[in-house]
């Protein structure tokens, strides 16, 4: 590593806390430098200002995976940029969401300026989304939740942030490094069980290598540990709830049944200490599957394949969500062309999930709306105002 690399830390889930802690610090670098504009080009007797102030109070939501990590890629560009905020932790995940405020307080933070509220989404959420004295309101979620959202936030005309679902694509092409690659897919498509938006949950290989290189990925899914989450060598952990289960073993069943084929995984782990599922790999999934155009959110892996650069791109972008995408090649310009065909907010090329506070994360299509993190984040938590300022006796009256 060069002096000037660091390592990715926000997206990845074992470093959550410390990807978190480096998103406060660059946030707080960035209250320092918000400003405005000022124009002196206007006329002799004419100077005009322009203010970004504080939206206002903003309600941020947030889900229960990542809730340490998720809340940190909202809050403190909301401070940074002088709002005050009211924060709902997902009901199921909400501890470790209080643990930070307890710290700001700690830190000096005045009471009132963030304000935690635990509670159900009808009972808690939806107050926050619809309360007048709310400017703003940022939420991460599912896109079912989102439109919820959004439509409640529209009585009132807030300012939205939404960070939503995904329906990720690796593209691997027969020149990539097919070791990394396949390293990389079984990590994008079974880290925290899944459970994250921007999953790698649909693996788009070339024809040529696709026997070959699925093998690779099924013989390392098969050292892939599932087990006690609080052991360090375990890869997949718990999922959130029974019901969550039942809904990911749903797709699987459902996709089995209409032709594709269970290579790998498929079953649920006996436990009596939460919910495991082997991790999943599904060969034969066709585009029109829902389990390749919906969000799964479970550590299930389906496989779909391409013959030109076209149809991988037509295959990536066939779906609701534009979160992001990867793609695996030597060549510069296969890598360029798929940047810059796949409609994503981020696009990895020959590297998966990671991700830097400098960098804007965010989607295109029903994967969200604005986009979190990156050197204008907190100008998103920002109204801009003008002010004209004019100098000297005011001529060419309008009567008279």
């Amino acid at each position: 590593m060069t002096r000037h690399e660091r390592p990715p830390q926000h997206l990845h889930a074992g470093r959550g806390v410390g990807g978190a802690v480096d998103i406060w610090r660059y946030a707080a670098s960035l209250a320092r430098t918000l400003h405005g504009e000022s124009y002196a080009n206007l006329g002799d007797s004419m100077l005009g200002v322009v203010l970004r102030e504080p939206i206002g109070v903003v309600s941020i939501i947030t889900p229960w995976n990542f809730p340490f990590l998720i809340v940190s890629q909202k809050l403190p560009f909301a401070l940074a940029a002088g709002c005050t905020a009211v924060v709902k932790p997902s009901e199921m995940t909400s501890a470790s969401t209080f643990v930070l405020g307890d710290i700001l307080l700690d830190a000096g933070l005045p009471a009132g300026v963030v304000n935690i509220l635990a509670g159900l989404g009808a009972d808690v959420g939806a107050p926050m989304v619809s309360h007048p004295l709310v400017e703003m309101v940022s939420f991460t979620g599912s896109t079912r939740v989102g439109k919820m959202t959004m439509a409640a936030a529209s009585d009132t005309l807030k300012k939205v942030s939404m960070e939503l679902g995904g329906k990720n694509g690796q593209i691997v092409f027969p020149d990539a490094d097919l070791k990394a690659a396949a390293d990389a897919a079984v990590f994008g498509g079974f880290f925290n069980a899944g459970e994250c938006c921007n999953a790698g949950s649909r693996l788009i290989v070339h024809e040529a290598i696709a026997d070959d290189f699925l093998a690779a990925v099924k013989a390392l899914t098969s050292k892939v540990t599932v087990g006690d989450p609080l052991d360090v060598g375990t890869k997949v952990g718990a999922m959130i709830s029974a019901d969550h289960m039942a809904k990911v073993t749903g797709y699987v069943a459902e996709a089995a049944s209409i032709g594709s084929t269970v290579y790998s995984g498929g079953k649920q782990l006996a436990s009596t200490a939460g919910q495991y599922l082997d991790p999943t790999i599904l060969r034969g999934v066709t585009q029109d599957m829902a389990i390749a155009r919906e969000e799964v959110f479970g550590p299930v892996l389906s496989v779909l394949t391409f013959e030109t650069i076209e149809k991988a791109l037509h295959i990536a972008n066939n779906t609701p969500y534009g979160l992001s995408a990867g793609v695996w090649s030597a060549s510069i310009d296969t890598c360029m062309s798929v940047a810059r065909g796949v409609r994503s907010g981020t696009v990895w090329v020959n590297t998966f999930m990671e991700g830097y506070p400098e960098l804007p994360f965010g989607g295109y299509k029903q994967s969200g709306l604005g986009r979190e993190l990156g050197k204008r984040a907190v100008e998103d938590y920002t109204e801009e105002k003008t002010i004209q300022f004019h100098r000297g006796q005011r001529t060419g009256w309008w009567v008279g």
